[in-house]
């Protein structure tokens, strides 16, 4: 508390009321105050004095068993959970000592708001809201409380010298767990560059944790409780897998979540992914096509907003429609509306890997991961660095990749086709034939000629592979 003599008579009448009070009066109750506290605490200097201002009170916080009226307002006034996965990014702590970073930190946390609020899944606090907590010392459960939001974002900024180091965590404001975590260490001679190149790794990468945690969560409610939301993230796990029994599993709940809502792009988008992989890996039927098709193109309509949505349905259009340009039309929107959208980048990538654009493929598979680099679909970034790579004679990074394809998904037959295909350009034929053979197991009806023809391979990539994965003895 601090008395000013420019607001004594403020003080007077809010103390006194209407009583007549010497003017001097507030210095002899200071100085009665002061000895009551050394007498009792040895406290005297608890009451600073503030030259030609007044006193302050700078000893410990007084705690009573008082409950806090406004507190339990706040919690009875709180904002209910959105329907959908929420977040508040915290102001950044500087710890730079140098008020002038001040900038840096909150430019960074407004670039990361921005980008959170692109991705149309996520309900995103307002900067306004959060910079309330600015200089605070803050309990991310409560904050969680009185913003309505699951998850919080806070991070730091400490820069040294010429560099400069940006630490981030988002938590489960629910339950106090780390959603994700990390740490970026970069040079600081261009200082905005390096904000914007942190703020877009932040933001491709939480976006897949996010949807992780949210995976987990709706994996705890009942069955019978689910709403199209939650039957979609139900089903995401085995659309990621890419393989035949298990998407055929999601789409039972992804024709549930198009049943209560007919315009939810994101399923009918998911829906699409379902239906190229039957039709890739379970006979090539010209009904999955179609259904694939059908799917994608009212992902498109009805999700002009939503990155995620005209990803698949791009993927789905290069692949199954063979139309690439239409394809990139979509993926480019995405990115326009996600600049930080890593699996647009990935499935980007394979659709350049099939068309025989090595260079470019490589480029958008690497961009993809540095955005995200455990993505669930990170098998197919490295996928098409696999082909691309062998597509170029340089058969040990194929094989590199390759095997880092596997090690990402080892369920998946097309990592073992390529993984096949490099260690037959290396000479290895013993380990060539060991993976044609996992690639028949998990795909029994596997021909290198009809995938070719089912992608629209590049003559080319087709030329390179056939021969290859015939010496490693898949069946042409």
């Amino acid at each position: 508390m601090k008395f000013t003599p420019q607001g004594g008579e403020i003080w007077l009448k809010a103390g006194w009321g209407g009583l007549a009070v010497a003017d001097n009066n507030l210095t002899v109750q200071i100085a009665a105050l002061r000895r009551v506290l050394a007498e009792a605490a040895d406290a005297a200097s608890w009451i600073e004095t503030l030259p030609r201002r007044g006193y302050r009170y700078v000893g410990p916080a007084v705690v009573t068993n008082v409950p806090d009226a406004s507190a339990a307002d706040r919690a009875a006034s709180a904002p209910t959970l959105p329907d959908r996965p929420s977040v508040a990014v915290l102001p950044f702590s500087n710890l730079s000592g140098d008020p002038e970073q001040e900038y840096f930190a909150d430019g960074m946390v407004d670039d990361i708001i921005t980008g959170l609020a692109r991705i149309n899944w996520l309900f995103v606090i307002a900067r306004n809201s959060t910079f309330t907590y600015k200089g605070r010392a803050v309990d991310v459960k409560q904050v969680g409380r009185e913003l309505g939001v699951r998850y919080v974002l806070e991070g730091s900024v400490r820069k040294a010298g010429g560099s400069v180091r940006v630490t981030g965590q988002m938590i489960d404001a629910s339950t106090g767990a780390h959603v994700w975590a990390e740490r970026y260490d970069r040079s600081s001679d261009n200082i905005f560059a390096i904000q914007d190149e942190i703020a877009v790794s932040a933001v491709g990468a939480i976006a897949p944790s996010v949807r992780k945690a949210e995976i987990e969560r709706v994996r705890r409610k009942r069955p019978d409780s689910l709403d199209a939301y939650d039957l979609v993230l139900r089903a995401q796990p085995d659309v990621d897998s890419g393989m035949p029994e298990q998407v055929t599993r999601a789409l039972t709940l992804l024709e549930r979540a198009i049943a209560l809502e007919p315009a939810y792009a994101l399923a009918h988008g998911n829906a699409a992914m379902c239906h190229h992989c039957l039709f890739l890996r379970a006979g090539l039927q010209e009904v999955n096509r179609a259904a694939s098709i059908r799917h994608a193109r009212s992902a498109i309509v009805h999700g002009q907003d939503d990155a995620l949505a005209l990803t698949w349905a791009g993927f789905s259009i290069g692949m199954d429609a063979h139309d690439r340009p239409a394809a990139f039309t979509a993926l480019e929107a995405a990115l326009a509306i996600s600049p930080s959208s890593a699996l647009t980048y990935i499935l980007g990538s394979v659709i350049l890997g099939w068309g025989g654009e090595a260079e470019r493929a490589i480029e958008w598979s690497e961009q993809g991961m540095r955005l995200s680099p455990f993505d669930p679909w990170a098998w197919a970034a490295f996928d098409a660095q696999a082909m691309s790579h062998l597509l170029r004679g340089h058969y040990d990074e194929a094989c590199r990749a390759a095997y880092k394809s596997v090690q990402a998904n080892p369920a998946h037959s097309i990592t073992y086709v390529q993984l096949a295909a490099a260690l037959a350009k290396l000479g290895r034929l013993d380990e060539a034939r060991a993976a044609a053979a996992r690639v028949l197991e998990l795909q029994p009806a596997f021909r290198y000629s009809s995938q070719f023809a089912g992608v629209n391979c590049a003559p080319a990539l087709a030329e390179a592979l056939g021969g290859a994965l015939r010496d490693a003895g898949l069946p042409e």
